[in-house]
């Protein structure tokens, strides 16, 4: 991912709270999430790598996302789509994918992953040029998102209106991610300064952004930023994390801010908050970002959460 630590913050104590409070199980029909799917759906992005902007691999994640949408059958799904100038002055086409549940319903929580992919494997010592595969950083988010949908295809209607959001452009304008010192995300900033686009009524009630998830040995903890955009919600989360999959979902907080697309929404005044696996060395936008890093409980472990975080709502 395009992430740029923002080192130096205070640490916040660990957060004690994620764990003392009780919390009744939400109640939750319909079928499990299933992460041997998702591992799959991880499988099908690998195969158009690159997916940076302006690369085949890139429309085609985009086809295979919106595929996927329609089978699912209760999303609305629609296009985001806008041009930008980069530095170097060439134009290109970027893309949010919105796919939307009731959409009459006031409502509305918003969970999101980033699709596109960096051109290059930057940070890798022996192929800093060779295409970065992207497993966990990009395609785990967008499987997520994916079999969430399935599952809520065949569950009872939840009380709220769920905006799945597919951004395009975290990892910057050349797709460069953390290896350009001028970072900044482009599409989750498109979508908050065009907000009526999806939500004419009103904003959502919260925002959930997933972010390098599959990662088999994965201890997430909930950075600074989130807790300060959103502690709330980040509390709910993760107290619902350690019920479905303890081993996953860390006690503590990590003692500095993550920028990805959850500070855009934060910045329109949503409450937002990122679910990453951070901690990912020495695979970290390497060439070996590849699917053996993941498992399917990891992607289960945090998939089921979101189902449940939603059924709370």
């Amino acid at each position: 991912m395009g992430l740029r630590p923002r080192l130096g913050v205070l640490a916040i104590a660990i957060v004690a709270a994620l764990g003392s409070q009780a919390c009744a199980a939400p109640a939750r029909r319909g079928p499990a999430f299933d992460g041997r799917r998702a591992m799959a759906d991880i499988a099908a992005q690998l195969r158009f790598t690159p997916r940076s902007l302006g690369s085949p691999g890139h429309a085609r994640t985009i086809a295979f996302i919106e595929a996927e949408l329609a089978r699912a059958r209760i999303f609305h799904v629609k296009e985001q789509t806008w041009r930008y100038r980069g530095q170097d002055g060439a134009l290109r086409t970027l893309t949010n994918i919105v796919a939307s549940t009731e959409p009459a319903n006031p409502r509305r929580v918003l969970v999101g992953s980033h699709y596109d992919s960096i051109v290059r494997a930057y940070r890798d010592p022996a192929s800093p040029n060779g295409p970065m595969p992207g497993a966990n950083n990009s395609a785990s988010g967008v499987a997520v998102l994916l079999e969430a949908a399935r599952v809520m295809a065949h569950s009872p209607a939840l009380r709220v209106g769920v905006d799945l959001v597919f951004f395009d452009g975290e990892e910057g304008q050349y797709s460069l991610g953390a290896g350009d010192a001028n970072w900044f995300a482009l599409g989750s900033p498109y979508f908050a300064g065009h907000l009526g686009d999806t939500y004419p009524r009103g904003k959502p009630a919260t925002a959930v952004i997933l972010d390098m998830v599959c990662y088999r040995q994965s201890k997430l903890k909930p950075d600074q930023s989130s807790l300060a955009y959103d502690r709330n919600g980040v509390e709910q989360f993760w107290r619902i994390g350690r019920r479905v999959a303890p081993s996953l979902f860390d006690t503590g907080a990590l003692t500095y801010a993550v920028d990805d697309d959850q500070t855009a929404l934060a910045g329109a005044k949503i409450p937002s908050f990122l679910v990453i696996g951070i901690e990912y060395e020495p695979w970290f936008n390497t060439t070996h970002d590849t699917i053996d890093k993941c498992a399917a409980n990891t992607l289960a472990g945090v998939g089921e959460t979101v189902l449940q975080f939603l059924a709370a709502q």
